[in-house]
C-alpha cells in the first residue's frame, strides 16, 4: 500500500510541474528537467512571490467579512501552514512514506512566513482557528507541538485522522469534518489549503489555495 501511495505521489508531482511551469503540452518533460524547474521556481523567489499575492488577496477578501463569535477558517496543515520543502528536495522531489514520517515526527518542520501571517490576521479580526488535516491520529502529538513551536498557539482544535479513517480520501474526510463542525455551532468563514480537496466540499467559504508544485493528491 505504502508502495503504491509513493508512486502516486511521485507521478502527480512531474504531473503537475509539466502543467504548471511548463505550459501545456503532449509531450512529457525530462524528470530532471522537471526536478530542476521545481528546484529553481522554489529556490529563486519566485514561488514565495507568488505565495505573497495570494496571502494579500485573501486578506483582502477576509477584511470584508464581520466575524462572530462562533466564526471559524479551517487550515490544512502540510505544504499550508508548515512547509515540507526540505524532505521534499531530500526525496528528489518524489515520496517515500519512511522519510515524510521520520521528518513529521520530528515536530520540527518551518512555517509558511506568509500562512503565519494570514493566520495572525485572522486571529487579530476575531476569528477562530481550526487545524484539519489528513495526518494520521498516531501523528497528532507531534503536529500538536510542531504547530505551537512555530507560532501557531492558538487554535481550537487539530483533527486528524482516527483509524477508521485511514482509508478516506482527502475530500470526503475533510469535508464529513466541517460538516460536523457546523453541526458542532461554528460558522465556516474560509478554508486555506494547498490542495483542491482541502477546499471543496460543502461549506468551505472563501478558498485561499496556496500554491504547490510539490505533490498533488488523489481526491
Amino acid at each position: 500500500m505504502r508502495l503504491k501511495t509513493q508512486n502516486i505521489f511521485f507521478l502527480t508531482a512531474i504531473f503537475a510541474v509539466v502543467i504548471q511551469l511548463a505550459g501545456c503540452t503532449t509531450k512529457p518533460v525530462n524528470l530532471s528537467v522537471a526536478r530542476e524547474s521545481v528546484k529553481e521556481y522554489y529556490e529563486s523567489g519566485k514561488f514565495d512571490e507568488e505565495l505573497d499575492n495570494v496571502i494579500r488577496e485573501a486578506k483582502d477578501k477576509f477584511s470584508k467579512v464581520e466575524f462572530a463569535d462562533n466564526s471559524v477558517v479551517i487550515f490544512d496543515v502540510d505544504e499550508t501552514a508548515l512547509n515540507n520543502y526540505e524532505v521534499s528536495k531530500k526525496m528528489g522531489y518524489g515520496y517515500l512514506y519512511e522519510m515524510v514520517y521520520e521528518w513529521t515526527q520530528g515536530a520540527k518542520v518551518p512555517a509558511f512566513p506568509q500562512v503565519k501571517e494570514l493566520y495572525d490576521y485572522l486571529l487579530s479580526k476575531g476569528s477562530k482557528i481550526i487545524f484539519l488535516t489528513a495526518r494520521r491520529d498516531d501523528e497528532y502529538d507531534a503536529t500538536y507541538k510542531n504547530l505551537i513551536n512555530q507560532g501557531y498557539t492558538e487554535f481550537d482544535t487539530l483533527l486528524t485522522k482516527s483509524k477508521n479513517e485511514y482509508e478516506m480520501k482527502s475530500l470526503e474526510f475533510k469535508s464529513a469534518k466541517r460538516v460536523e463542525l457546523i453541526e458542532m455551532g461554528y460558522e465556516i468563514i474560509g478554508t486555506v489549503g494547498d490542495q483542491r480537496s482541502d477546499l471543496e466540499g460543502p461549506h468551505h467559504g472563501i478558498q485561499v489555495k496556496v500554491p504547490n508544485y510539490l505533490y498533488q493528491n488523489v481526491y
